[in-house]
Order: structure tokens, then sequence, then C-alpha cells
């Protein structure tokens, strides 16, 4: 039995900024943003290629916005990555090499932290 983590809340104060920010600035795809009840307003986003997406929204969680357990992401062309980010107005940091891999840090309008990371020695990050 396959078990796949295909979707991580994300606690976000405003909704419509987050979205922008997720898919303006950082480039996810916009999957899906429907409110099935009053009380409710699911967004669904997944970043290019991931088998895996995020949601925020309204009447989801009941963590403080800003509070998502540190997210990472991998690529297979930090450098790439890091210009796309800072291209796009995110305020990324600069590339971090370690022995293990190359990283850069950016957090979403919340405070919501993200790590982008580059793996040396495997196909496509």
């Amino acid at each position: 039995m396959d078990w796949k983590l295909e979707l991580v809340f994300v606690p976000v104060s405003d909704v419509d900024r987050a979205k922008d920010f997720y898919v303006n600035n950082v480039g996810f795809n916009a999957d899906f943003d429907e409110r099935p009840s009053d009380s409710i307003r699911f967004v669904q986003l997944t970043p290019p290629g991931s088998a895996c997406s995020i949601c925020i929204g309204e009447g989801l969680t009941e963590a403080a916005p800003g509070t998502a357990p540190s997210l990472q992401m991998v690529v297979g062309d930090i450098q790439a990555a890091h210009a796309q980010l800072k291209n796009n107005g995110v305020d990324v940091s600069e590339v971090d090499v370690q022995d293990w891999g190359h990283f850069v840090y950016f957090a979403d309008p919340d405070g919501n932290k993200w790590a982008v990371q580059y793996i040396p020695n495997r196909p496509n990050g």
C-alpha cells in the first residue's frame, strides 16, 4: 500500500494576498478555489511538477497565520529558482551551499517559512 503526502495546510491571514503571492510571485499553479459553505473557503495551490499541494483558505485550520512548519521544495537548478523568485519580487536569501544541498530561503506574507533545495549528484535535483 502506498502512503502519499498530497496536501499540506498553510495558515494565512489574508487568502487573496497569499494566493496572489504563491501564484504570481512563487509560481505555483492555482488548482482550486471554492467556497463549499459560508464558513469555508478552500484554495489548493501546487508547485510546478509537484505531487503535493498546499491548501490555504478560511475555516480550514485553527493554526495561527504564519505557524506552518518549515516547508521545503526540491529543484533541479537552484540558480534558476533563485533568479525566478528574486525577479518575481520575493525576498529570497542568497544561495547557501552546503555539502548535502544548495538552499535558498523565503517566507510568505504571513511568515510561513520555505526552503528550496538543490541536491547535488541527484538527477533533476
